[in-house]
């Protein structure tokens, strides 16, 4: 889970350099519209919405525009219609890659992931040639200069988590995905800030690749995400520090 945790890390560092110049809030209206499409309007019975809505707020997504995306998705009003789309492959050195995304042209997305995987040394799979590699898992982060260790990892396991980990300045609680939302309500019961509670996927193995090629994989990771059809990047790649220290 080191690798995810510090792809993860450099992600979140990328969020907030996009929020700033407002770029990121198109991609989080998009999950917002879908996942109000899906499951209602009303985050307190639809997870995913909340999830959504949470991740805007810490983005500082204006109010007008998450309660406008809300309305897409309920067909208040009139908007695009977008649907998920997940391509596969692989990076330089072996990497395994996912990339999902939400699109409401097929083709112009696919051609993107496309160029992006190619130029960057690697190549586009099949569908199911990588998602073996990864498991679903519910993930809720918990500032670490708040609470303490044991404090967070009782109220975790009490509630039905399947692990607790400190990664730099928070610890991470790995859930199964159905129990994603009974271990959130339990910490939040047990007086404990929850900064982020959403599904991911997880490596159940990871790739090591060293210097130059290091850095190439980097690089393909930061041009999917860039994409503004793409959502989520998720990778099995084993980052080496100095290739993370200088992101």
């Amino acid at each position: 889970m080191a690798g995810h945790s510090k792809w993860a890390n450099i992600r979140h560092r990328k969020a907030a350099q996009d929020a700033k110049r407002g770029k990121i809030y198109t991609k989080l209206a998009r999950e917002i519209t879908v996942a109000a499409r899906e499951g209602g309007g009303d985050p307190e019975t639809n997870p995913r919405l909340r999830a959504a809505i949470e991740r805007a707020r810490k983005f500082n997504m204006p109010k007008e525009n998450i309660e406008r995306a809300i309305k897409r998705g309920t067909g208040e009003i009139a908007g695009e219609a977008y649907e998920e789309v997940t391509y596969e492959g692989y990076g330089p050195g072996g990497v395994a890659i996912i990339v999902k995304c939400l699109t409401d042209n097929r083709n112009r997305t696919a051609s993107e992931v496309r160029h992006a995987f190619s130029k960057h040394g690697g190549n586009l799979g099949t569908s199911g040639c990588v998602s073996w590699m990864f498991e679903r898992k519910g993930v809720i982060t918990v500032p670490a200069d708040k609470f303490d260790e044991e404090t967070v990892m009782l109220a975790a396991i009490d509630a039905g988590a399947d692990d607790v980990v400190r990664e730099d300045d928070k610890f991470v609680i790995y859930t199964q995905p159905t129990e994603l939302e009974a271990v959130r309500k339990g910490l939040l019961d047990a007086g404990i800030e929850v900064e982020e509670a959403k599904l991911d996927l997880i490596p159940t193995t990871t790739t090591r690749v060293e210097g130059e090629t290091a850095q190439k994989v980097l690089k393909l990771l930061m041009a999917l995400e860039d994409l503004d059809d793409v959502q989520e990047v998720y990778s099995n790649f084993d980052m080496p520090e100095e290739v993370m220290n200088n992101a």
